[in-house]
């Protein structure tokens, strides 16, 4: 998790197992997979190892390089 803010109050989360957790608002956070170009949550498809994303709202198969991670609150 590469400087990521809380939504509330956007200080730096802190790095855990499912996420992230905001020291100043004490509250957790797990990250979601959005589309970067319609910033809608992506479908994550697993096979064989391996993570795919899948927008469906008509951009397709995300790269993982582009995939922007949001917390959301828990």
């Amino acid at each position: 998790m590469e400087n990521m803010h809380c939504p509330q109050c956007h200080s730096l989360l802190e790095s855990n197992e499912t996420g992230g957790h905001c020291a100043t608002c004490n509250k957790d956070y797990r990250l979601e997979a959005h589309c970067p170009d319609c910033h809608q949550p992506l479908e994550v498809l697993k096979a064989c190892g391996a993570v795919d994303y899948f927008c469906c709202n008509g951009h397709g198969l995300i790269s993982k390089k582009r995939v922007e991670f949001v917390p959301v609150a828990t």
